[in-house]
């Protein structure tokens, strides 16, 4: 489908983009062309591009984007996408009770049919949110891929392995098919902490990325009795541990990263390992507030991430950006901690290059076409003194207009654009979620 987006303002989000008080925004369109951008239009200027061709394009679609802003969507960085089947059950308690008491029992109870359709649910929240890719860790990712398919989202899986699910085995297919088949999924290798993996499949972890030279991702010191019960099983720091390991050995990162060594960050600062920093969840668990400020200060990238939405609970990355510079100066007693233009890097093109979403990153001639448009004549957005400033500060989900992935309107005005209806999303869901209590009882 070719679809024509004009009248609009246009913030692209590329690399020449360096950390100013203002970003460079300028009026334009933005040409689409099935999948991916053909032209990126400054007003008055005539397009140059490689899909220019020798008849003038045909739109099946105009829009007028009334002087709004279109830019690249979000990136979320840290996804249990499934979770939504545990929203608002076994709040308000501390990590490692809520995760023995209320998550790991409850999740033997599900299926992956059932995985597939609270993934779905998810899906249509990230939506709302100018959510255009998450970076998914959960039970069964091959449910979780057949929904983000059927939902037209963009996906990067990886594996949750653990002593008590999947296998290095599993986990070398998944990669090895997923890197070559739908452009909507891609697959990075991972496991989900070293406090639930034996040191024996850490190690068979370790070959596996030395095998692909390829970069892992985990959970990782997220809290300080994480910490200090790995210092207690091996002498040292989660992550002098995987280092030590040669998990690190060609990249990767960690989810969290809150309670951090001077060691760990002479690591991560070598190794430009990422630092995804969960701000919601950590508050809402009690773990604490990652050292952003410090991430920064020694060159070690960040990139955010909503967690899943039984330890948020809400999948918003609007919310997210403002915990992350708010508690960054809470944290560090400095206003200027960190700026919200790189925060906005942050949750857009740091995503990206985290997730290895080299042709999802910026709005440029090529790149997929991942677009969200955000509504500037809300009261929130006025006046327009600093347009990314207003998003990372007051921005909502009611700024949303319209979520793109891939070429195609997923959400427009409130409305769903997808191939399900949604109520019976909501009512499959809600059928599981039954019979998932009545089991328990």
């Amino acid at each position: 489908m070719n679809i024509r987006l004009y009248n609009a303002r246009i913030l692209t989000m590329e690399e020449s983009t360096s950390i100013q008080e203002k970003l460079p925004i300028f009026p334009g369109e933005v040409w689409v062309k099935d999948n991916r951008i053909a032209a990126v239009i400054k007003e008055g200027e005539l397009p140059k591009c490689p899909y220019q061709e020798s008849v003038p394009m045909i739109w099946d679609r105009e829009i007028d984007c009334g002087e709004n802003l279109l830019m690249p969507g979000f990136k979320d960085a840290h996804t249990h996408s499934p979770m939504t089947f545990l929203r608002s059950y076994g709040d308000d308690v501390p990590l490692q009770q809520w995760l023995e008491h209320y998550i790991f029992p409850m999740e033997e109870k599900i299926s992956g049919e059932d995985i597939y359709h609270f993934a779905k649910l998810a899906v249509l929240e990230y939506l709302t949110s100018g959510i255009t890719s998450i970076f998914e860790m959960y039970l069964t990712p091959d449910d979780i891929a057949r929904a983000c398919i059927d939902m037209g989202m963009r996906c990067v899986l990886t594996s949750g392995l653990n002593n008590f699910t999947s296998s290095i085995e599993q986990q070398e297919e998944e990669y090895l098919r997923w890197n070559h088949s739908d452009s909507l999924i891609s697959y990075q290798l991972g496991f989900h902490s070293e406090y639930t993996c034996s040191e024996d499949l850490i190690r068979q972890m370790s070959q596996l990325a030395h095998r692909y030279r390829a970069p892992v991702f985990t959970h990782l010191s997220e809290t300080v009795k994480e910490v200090k019960e790995c210092k207690a099983r091996y002498g040292r720091t989660p992550v002098v541990f995987l280092y030590d390991m040669g998990i690190f050995d060609f990249g990767g990162g960690g989810y969290h990263c809150v309670h951090m060594s001077k060691g760990d960050l002479e690591i991560f600062s070598g190794y430009k390992l990422y630092a995804i920093t969960n701000p919601a969840s950590n508050l809402k668990l009690a773990s604490g507030i990652a050292p952003i400020a410090e991430f920064e200060r020694r060159g070690i990238p960040v990139a955010i991430g909503t967690d899943g939405p039984a330890s948020n609970n809400c999948l918003d990355m609007f919310r997210e950006m403002f915990l992350v510079t708010g508690l960054s100066k809470v944290r560090e007693n400095n206003a200027a901690s960190i700026d919200a233009v790189r925060v906005l890097q942050m949750a857009t093109t740091e995503g990206a290059k985290a997730m290895r979403l080299r042709d999802a990153d910026v709005l440029a001639e090529g790149k997929y076409a991942d677009i969200i448009l955000i509504d500037l004549h809300q009261p929130n957005m006025q006046p327009i003194h600093n347009i990314p400033k207003n998003i990372v500060y007051s921005g909502s989900k009611s700024n949303v207009r319209m979520t793109m992935i891939n070429g195609k309107i997923l959400y427009q005005d409130g409305a769903f654009c997808i191939n399900d209806k949604v109520e019976d999303i909501y009512a499959q869901c809600e059928k599981i979620v039954k019979r998932i209590q009545n089991a328990s009882q």
